[in-house]
C-alpha cells in the first residue's frame, strides 16, 4: 500500500473539500436510513392502530409529525444526494488536476534519459489510464469506507439505546463480518488478479498503438493478420482476467449483502423477545431492522472499490517508478555562478546510454550579455549540449549552472491552438502590439495580417497549416518574447531561406541587446550575430 502514499498525501491537501464532501455523503445516507426507519415505524404504528380500532378498542395516532418527518427525509435525501454528486464530482476533477500537475512537475524534474526509457504508447498510458485510476481513491474508496464504518457505529449505538447492549453487540459482530468481507477479504482475493490485469491492459494498449503506428510495415511484411490475431488473443486473456475478478467481487458483494440482511433478521428475532416482555413497542421493533437494511446502500459500494484497488496500486507503482525524481547520487554538486556570468560549464562529459561519449572535459563560460555561437556537424553533440545547458539533460560528468533561460529546441513544437496562444507561452503578459512587433521581426506580420482572424488564426495540429519555415519562425518568436536573460537557440533558422534569415538577423539584433544568447547550428551562416564561435569536433 506504500505506493499510494504520495498520491494520498496529494489528495489530502484539500481537507476542507474532502470534509464537506464526506458530510454531504453522510447526509444523503442518513436521510435514506431515516426515511426507511421512520416509514417502517409509521406503517407499523398505523397498522396496529387500525387493528385496535377494528376491535372497537380506543387508539390514537399522530399522523402529522411522522408524516412530516417522512417528507423531510424524502426531500433531504434527494437534495443532499444531488448536491453531493455535484460537489464531489467537482472535487474529484480538482484532485485529478492536482495529480496531473504534480505528475508533469515530476516529468519536468526527471532527466531526459529517464523519460526516454518509455515509449510514446507507455507515456500515453501513464497520462490517461494510470492517472484516471486514481480518481477511485476518494469518491469510491476512502469516503465510502469511512462512512460505512461511521454509520455502523451509529447503528450499534441506536441498537444499544432501543434494545440493549447484548443485542447491539450481536448486530455489531455480524456487521463487522460484512464490513471485512466487503473490504479486506475482497482486496486479498483480487489484488493479484487486478494488478496482473492492469499490466496486461497496459501491454495490450501499447501493442494496439504500435500496431496502428506500424500498420504500413506490417502490411508490407504480410504480418497484419497474424499480428491482429495475436492482439485478439491478448484481449481475450485480459477479458478472462476481468471476468474472474468481477466474479469474485460479485460473490463478496452478495455475501456482505446477505450478512446485512442477517443482521436485520437477528435484530427482529432478538427484539421480538423484548416486545413480548413489553420492553419495546411494535413500531420500535420494526424500526431497527429496517434501518439495518438501509446499510446495504453503502456496503454495496465497497467490494467494487476494493476489488479495483489492486489495479490502482499497479498504476501508482508505474507512476512512481517512471516519474521518479532524478537520483540524488547522479546529481552533481552545485557550484556558484561568478559575477557577470550567465552560464558556466565545467568538465562536462556528454554520453548517451550504450554509446561512446560525444565529448569529454568540455568547459565554457558565457558572460552576461555575450553572444556565443557553437557549430558542428550532425551528431557532434550540439543538441545534447543545448539540452544540458537548458537543464533538460544531466551530464554524465561535470557541472553546469546558469541564469534562467528560454530554450528553442531543435524540434519545432507548436500547439493546436491560435497564433496568439502559441506566442503568449513565451510572454503571457504581452499585448497585441508586442506580438505584432515580434511577428515583424521574424518576417511574418504580413503573412498573418492577410488572415481573417489575424492573431487568432488557428495553426492546426503541430502547426499543420504552416510551412516548416513559418512554424520555425513562430517558435523562434515565442522564445524571443521571453523575458529570460539567457536565450538558447538550437538551429534557429531551420527551413528558412538565406534571404529571410539575413533579414531576421538584422531585425532582431537590436532586440537582443543586453541579453545573453547561446546559439547552435551546423555552420556560422545559420547563426544570429555572435561575439565568438566555438567549433565542435574536427
Amino acid at each position: 500500500m506504500f505506493e499510494l502514499k504520495p498520491w494520498l498525501k496529494l489528495i489530502c491537501a484539500r481537507p476542507g473539500r474532502l470534509f464537506v464532501g464526506a458530510v454531504l455523503m453522510l447526509a444523503a445516507l442518513l436521510s435514506g436510513l431515516g426515511l426507511l426507519a421512520l416509514s417502517g415505524w409509521f406503517i407499523t404504528e398505523t397498522a396496529l392502530v387500525g387493528v385496535l380500532l377494528a376491535a372497537s378498542l380506543p387508539a390514537t395516532i399522530n399522523l402529522y409529525v411522522p408524516g412530516g418527518g417522512i417528507r423531510f427525509f424524502a426531500v433531504s435525501r434527494t437534495v443532499s444526494r444531488y448536491v453531493e454528486r455535484l460537489y464531489n464530482h467537482d472535487t474529484v476533477l480538482r484532485l485529478l488536476t492536482d495529480i496531473r500537475v504534480a505528475l508533469f512537475r515530476k516529468l519536468a524534474l526527471a532527466g531526459r534519459g529517464q523519460r526516454r526509457e518509455l515509449t510514446g504508447a507507455q507515456w500515453l498510458s501513464r497520462l490517461t489510464s494510470d492517472v484516471d485510476a486514481l480518481d477511485t481513491l476518494y469518491l469510491r474508496l476512502i469516503a465510502p469506507t469511512a462512512l460505512a464504518a461511521f454509520v455502523t457505529l451509529l447503528v450499534f449505538g441506536l441498537a444499544a439505546v432501543l434494545f440493549n447492549i447484548r443485542i447491539a453487540a450481536g448486530i455489531a459482530v455480524v456487521l463487522v463480518a460484512a464490513f471485512l468481507l466487503a473490504t479486506l477479504a475482497v482486496y486479498v482475493r483480487t489484488v493479484k488478479i487486478t494488478s496482473r490485469q492492469s499490466d496486461q491492459q497496459e501491454s495490450l494498449r501499447m501493442a494496439v498503438v504500435e500496431h496502428l503506428e506500424g500498420f504500413a510495415e506490417l502490411t508490407a511484411a504480410g504480418r497484419t493478420g497474424k499480428h491482429g490475431a495475436w492482439l485478439l488473443r491478448q484481449a481475450h486473456q485480459a477479458a478472462t482476467e476481468q471476468v474472474k475478478a468481477d466474479s469474485r467481487i460479485g460473490w463478496h458483494q452478495a455475501g456482505s449483502h446477505l450478512l446485512v440482511n442477517l443482521s436485520a433478521v437477528f435484530a427482529l428475532w432478538a427484539g421480538f423477545e423484548l416486545f413480548r416482555s413489553g420492553v419495546i413497542s411494535g413500531p420500535v421493533l420494526v424500526l431497527l431492522p429496517i434501518a439495518l437494511l438501509g446499510l446495504a446502500e453503502v456496503y454495496n459500494m465497497l467490494p467494487e472499490a476494493f476489488g479495483k484497488l489492486g489495479a490502482t496500486q499497479a498504476s501508482t507503482a508505474r507512476l512512481n517508478r517512471d516519474c521518479r525524481d532524478a537520483d540524488a547520487e547522479s546529481t552533481p554538486q552545485p557550484i556558484s555562478l561568478p559575477e557577470q556570468t550567465a552560464l558556466l560549464a565545467k568538465d562536462l562529459t556528454v554520453k548517451h546510454p550504450e554509446h561512446a561519449p560525444l565529448f569529454t572535459r568540455f568547459d565554457l563560460q558565457v558572460k552576461t550579455g555575450e553572444r556565443v555561437g557553437i557549430i558542428g556537424r550532425s551528431g557532434s553533440g550540439k543538441s545534447s549540449l543545448a539540452d544540458i545547458f537548458s537543464g533538460i539533460l544531466l551530464p554524465s560528468n561535470g557541472v553546469c549552472v546558469r541564469v534562467s533561460c528560454a530554450y528553442l529546441t531543435q524540434n519545432t513544437v507548436l500547439f493546436e491552438d491560435t497564433l496568439r496562444a502559441n506566442l503568449l507561452l513565451g510572454a503571457p503578459d504581452a499585448n497585441d502590439a508586442a506580438l505584432w512587433r515580434m511577428l515583424e521581426m521574424v518576417d511574418l506580420a504580413e503573412r498573418f495580417r492577410t488572415e481573417g482572424d489575424q492573431l487568432d488564426t488557428w495553426l492546426g495540429s503541430s502547426g499543420s497549416r504552416l510551412s516548416g519555415g513559418e512554424a520555425r519562425r513562430i517558435a523562434l518568436a515565442r522564445v524571443l518574447l521571453s523575458p529570460a536573460p539567457l536565450l538558447i537557440l538550437d538551429e534557429p533558422f531551420t527551413g528558412v531561406d538565406a534571404a529571410t534569415r539575413e533579414k531576421i538577423n538584422q531585425q532582431i539584433d537590436a532586440w537582443l541587446e543586453g541579453k545573453t544568447v547561446l546559439s547552435l547550428a551546423h555552420g556560422p551562416e545559420a547563426l544570429p550575430g555572435t561575439d565568438r564561435v566555438i567549433q565542435l569536433g574536427s
